[in-house]
């Protein structure tokens, strides 16, 4: 009797436990908590949470379930780590879909060694390489971020208007350095400007005097430094400086951190050039911002916003699609971001849920941007100017083409 009152008991307990699993939905997060982006992620994770905390605000996702987002560190530059990250997050965690990764060789292998073979829908709000693009993904790969195809063009063209045509650049050595600075070298030089000098350079490395010798005789006094502000990004720029060089250092995306400036100094950084992916003026950009401020974090953080629109876009898609299961998420996510439909904007859950019920189409217009994804998974979208004053990244505005 009392072994059938006990196993009675155990089973009633492992049914408890079932439906408290079944109760969670779950997008796994990847970023580069620790390494060449360490200081820029935690407000990309947190744009993310952000949105997944709507959700759950507004009554859950699928009849009241709980949205969860649990998160591993691709180091950003360690492939076995980003395989390892997105392994567990496929196959242990057992997400339905991914936010992420960040750096793009992370979100290459991520995607190549897990996401697509498990069949996961990945959104990346930062990996920006050209690479992306040509993944042959299953439509499974997506980003939220414009490729930097676009950046590269576009740095080359605020150069060269503000009258500087005479450059040697350093890229870190993977995909996302080569590919920006492909594109960048080929739009300066269309426009009428000249790369002195262009060299490849490892990440992790204590020492990049070779280098920057090699770069400065050619006379160019502006360095352009692709790369990344937490390891050889912030090392080139203080060598560069102590060396006496150059007197014009300009980045792009992977630079733009205050941490950058604190630690090679304001001083020295005053005046620095930059650019990076931000929003249009959209209604969703001002309701993201305000959402942002009152959550705690920095809504103009690089790529915050872009991580905010891409676990909000698949949360809007696993509802579409009627269940955590990641078969028809693809198909799904198109036709949440995609007009025609009734536009949902940042924060519109609640709408959103009620609308989808009603078989009554939705188009979610974001806080980066509309996100009408082109075969590819790629979106279009706006570069802005950053320039260092007084002891911080500054923006300028957008750069038109």
């Amino acid at each position: 009797m009392k072994k059938s009152i006990l196993a009675m008991a155990v089973a009633a307990s492992a049914l408890a436990l079932t439906g408290a699993a079944q109760a969670e939905v779950k997008l796994g997060f990847l970023g580069g908590f620790t390494g060449g982006i360490e200081s820029l992620t935690p407000p990309i994770y947190d744009g993310a949470q952000l949105a997944v905390q709507q959700v759950n605000e507004q009554g859950g996702i699928l009849g009241g379930q709980t949205l969860v987002i649990p998160n591993a560190d691709t180091t950003c530059s360690d492939a076995s780590a980003a395989s390892n990250a997105a392994d567990r997050m496929v196959n242990t965690e057992q997400v339905t879909a991914i936010v992420g990764a960040l750096c793009t060789g992370a979100t290459i292998a991520a995607a190549n060694n897990a996401g697509i073979p498990g069949g996961v829908v990945m959104v990346s709000p930062a990996s920006t390489a050209p690479a992306v693009s040509e993944l042959d993904d299953n439509d499974l790969v997506f980003r939220t971020v414009p490729s930097d195809a676009f950046q590269g063009e576009l740095l080359a063209k605020l150069l060269l208007d503000k009258g500087i045509d005479f450059v040697v650049v350093t890229y870190v050595n993977n995909d996302y350095g080569r590919g920006l600075s492909d594109a960048f070298g080929e739009a300066f030089e269309a426009g009428g400007g000249t790369v002195a000098d262009n060299l490849a350079h490892e990440d992790n490395r204590a020492d990049y005097r070779s280098e920057l010798g090699a770069l400065s005789a050619s006379g160019a006094d502006t360095l352009v430094v692709l790369a990344y502000a937490d390891t050889s990004g912030q090392t080139v720029l203080r060598q560069a400086y102590e060396s006496g060089m150059f007197t014009q250092y300009v980045g792009a995306d992977g630079m733009v951190g205050d941490s950058l400036v604190e630690a090679i100094g304001a001083d020295v950084l005053e005046g620095m050039i930059a650019t990076r992916p931000g929003s249009p003026e959209l209604p969703g950009t001002d309701i993201f911002n305000a959402a942002a401020e009152a959550a705690g974090f920095d809504p103009s953080a690089v790529f915050a916003a872009q991580a905010y629109d891409a676990a909000f876009l698949l949360a809007l898609a696993i509802e579409q699609n009627g269940s955590a299961e990641r078969e028809g998420l693809s198909a799904a996510l198109r036709s949440v971001a995609t007009e025609p439909g009734e536009v949902i904007l940042p924060g519109e859950w609640e709408k959103a849920v009620e609308l989808i019920a009603a078989g009554t189409e939705i188009n979610y217009e974001g806080a980066s941007g509309t996100h009408e994804f082109d075969a590819n998974g790629d979106v279009p979208g706006v570069v802005v100017e950053m320039v260092v004053e007084d002891g911080s990244f500054v923006s300028k505005g957008i750069v038109n083409p």
